[in-house]
């Protein structure tokens, strides 16, 4: 049976969380800047964009290409009004390749720009433009290209062409560098000196300091008469963040990221919708930034008005919200999908109000009860069920309860209460999650499996042939068959639970101390089966392959000590690993 837990047990993969590779960036639309957070290279663009004509009339049709000497992931190409280039996108463009560009309504006119369909390389992009019935006499063409998440150029300019003789209206390139805030960088790590008295601090592991710590994830904020003061720290070679949150769910959030670039750490606030990647926005409302980079640590601190009226991505401070602390990793600035749970507080905390001491956890409390009902129903309930229904028959061979041979009312009392167990705990992802979910790998399918043959199980039980009758011997080996293949695939499902990111229990531990558990009971039934052997070879005298695998009731007098002893042994023992469990599940 361990043999196929061990191959029933598949890897975990991590998801990244994807940014704009779609290409539907209609929000840049005016700008055609990237909500990258990231300034545009001030270095000379590898990249040029061409036309096939300098001269138009209504109704002509313009070549534009867009290439370089290097491939490029992003792009947006528009025509501006030489006379007013900060104004609408003019005309619309026809594809030339479906599968790389894609059209997008800037303004009022449909198709007036074009923007890249996926992620992959590109050297060579071609586009029509269609000149418009109110065409102006002179057209500019500009292109954004993304070769990586941070190296960008925003709004190359491109040539111009105008209608028929007239000469082009002059104009100046529009290709702005963006300034780079360079951050000083902190000459010592934070340190939690002063958590609870005159600051607020989130920590992980609970009580841990940034100072002498390098596994501690640390945020404090300390509230001043205006404004706010934050520090971030946390063992990662990505990025670290924090989000202000109304509820504890991800989406729509007040988000800030500290995420490394080489040996820079780029501090940037953010807002998230729904699951999705964030929109980075200006450094504008911080102030007084900061950072560190020491032995696999990112620390970094800015100060943020209390109100920033001008900017509704950005939660006024003097509200309760809930507080997420999350990292991951991070790749030429763009960061992907956290590497597990964020650390989410408690309770709400009002960021303006007194300094305290908050608690958090990686794990919602719904999936905490989860992991737990499932622990407490195929550990403990099911397993000495299965014991006590198989070997310990002969303890009790006319004894009663309630009208019921008392081994099987045991029985059916553990296997009843698994039952149960197993329903209510079913339900609880669902609940949590508002359906399925799309990150749980082979998990849910296992679940959804044992659930199913938990309720074939209950059916059969209900309409078990009676003792005497030639099909109670069918009955006898399915029944054995599907128990035994719920408890291997439910096994095997709790060893992909425990590190799934909503529980996620310390690594290695959980893996060794399951393991230790499946050995335990292993050994304990082959054990009482070999016991079931000796008695009835000394009772029947039979060979070994005349042995029956339901039939165990010989001997009833003999070894009854040595099974009792077993049991007692062994439910000790296997209440030790559920405690184990269920505490670590509480300290999460």
């Amino acid at each position: 049976m361990l043999g196929l837990l061990l191959l029933l047990v598949p890897a975990i993969f991590l998801d990244p969380v994807n940014g704009y590779k779609n290409g539907k960036v209609t929000e840049s639309c005016r700008s055609m800047k990237p909500g990258h957070g990231h300034p545009s290279q001030s270095l000379p663009s590898p990249y040029t964009v061409t036309v096939d004509k300098s001269k138009f009339s209504t109704g002509d049709q313009i070549k534009v290409t867009l290439s370089g000497s290097s491939a490029f992931k992003g792009f947006l190409i528009q025509a501006r009004d030489t006379a007013d280039l900060s104004g609408d996108a003019v005309g619309s463009f026809t594809l030339v390749d479906h599968y790389v560009s894609q059209l997008l309504n800037c303004g009022e006119i449909k198709g007036s720009a074009v923007s890249h369909t996926s992620k992959s390389g590109k050297l060579k992009v071609e586009v029509i433009w269609n000149v418009p019935s109110n065409a102006p006499p002179a057209v500019q063409f500009f292109a954004t290209v993304l070769q990586h998440y941070d190296t960008y150029w925003v709004k190359m300019p491109g040539p111009i062409i105008s209608m028929g003789n007239s000469t082009p209206i002059p104009t100046q390139t529009t290709s702005t560098v963006e300034p780079t805030t360079e951050s000083p960088v902190l000459r010592k790590p934070f340190s939690s000196k002063g958590c609870g008295s005159t600051k607020s601090c989130l920590r992980d592991p609970i009580g841990c300091d940034p100072e002498t710590d390098p596994k501690c994830y640390f945020l404090s904020f300390t509230s001043e008469e205006y404004s706010v003061l934050f520090e971030l720290s946390g063992p990662t070679e990505g990025y670290v963040s924090f989000a202000l949150s109304h509820d504890k769910w991800m989406g729509n959030d007040d988000v800030y990221l500290c995420a490394r670039t080489d040996e820079y750490v780029n501090i940037n606030p953010g807002y998230v919708t729904g699951r999705t990647h964030p929109t980075l926005d200006s450094q504008d409302t911080l102030t007084n930034m900061a950072w560190r980079l020491s032995d696999g640590v990112i620390q970094c601190m800015f100060r943020r008005k209390i109100r920033v009226p001008a900017d509704q991505d950005r939660f006024n401070l003097d509200r309760s919200y809930y507080i997420f602390l999350a990292d991951g990793k991070a790749e030429h600035g763009m960061v992907h999908k956290h590497h597990h749970q964020p650390l989410i507080s408690s309770e709400k905390k009002y960021i303006t109000s007194s300094p305290e001491n908050l608690n958090g956890s990686r794990s919602p409390f719904i999936i905490k009860v989860h992991g737990a009902l499932m622990l407490v129903a195929w550990m403990t309930a099911v397993s000495i069920g299965v014991i006590v229904a198989r070997f310990l028959k002969p303890l009790w061979p006319v004894s009663t309860l309630f009208g019921q041979k008392i081994w099987f009312q045991v029985h059916r009392i553990l296997m009843s209460s698994t039952v149960l167990l197993t329903c209510v705990a079913f339900i609880l992802p669902f609940v949590y999650r508002g359906g399925w979910s799309k990150h749980a790998g082979a998990h849910p399918f296992l679940g959804c499996t044992v659930m199913a043959l938990v309720v074939l199980q209950l059916v059969m039980a209900i309409f078990r042939p009676h003792p005497n009758t030639p099909r109670r011997l069918i009955f006898n080996w399915m029944h054995w068959g599907t128990g035994t293949i719920s408890r291997i695939i439910a096994v095997a499902a709790m060893f992909l639970g425990m590190d799934l990111p909503a529980l996620n229990l310390p690594d290695p531990w959980d893996t060794l101390l399951l393991s230790g558990f499946v050995t335990w009971h292993v050994l304990t039934e082959l054990l009482l089966e070999l016991h079931n052997l000796f008695i009835i070879r000394k009772a029947k005298n039979v060979k070994d392959d005349e042995v029956e695998i339901i039939d165990l009731a010989l001997g009833e007098t003999e070894g009854h000590m040595i099974k009792k002893i077993v049991l007692t042994v062994y439910i000790c023992g296997n209440l030790a690993f559920l405690t184990a469990f269920l505490n670590a599940i509480n300290c999460i």
